[in-house]
């Protein structure tokens, strides 16, 4: 369980831990993330994860495909 920053938001402190699992290679290239593990995982609302998602796709660091889901981008592809 995450102990939570008061001074950031929910969604920020979920998109700083997956972008550190992308980077750390826990969630290598090409993999699924469910948001709803992520859910499960930091006991929030599907929002909040979907808000920590969208950063995530802002930084390059994942693609969402309507259906699919979300993976990991390729490290060609990140910014």
């Amino acid at each position: 369980m995450i102990e939570w920053d008061p001074r950031l938001y929910k969604w920020e402190q979920i998109a700083d831990v997956v972008a550190e699992r992308i980077k750390d290679g826990t969630y290598p290239p090409l993999s699924l993330i469910s948001e709803v593990r992520l859910q499960e995982e930091f006991d929030v609302a599907r929002v909040t994860v979907r808000k920590a998602m969208q950063a995530l796709r802002e930084q390059g660091l994942i693609t969402t495909k309507p259906g699919k889901g979300s993976i990991v981008s390729p490290n060609e592809f990140r910014s």
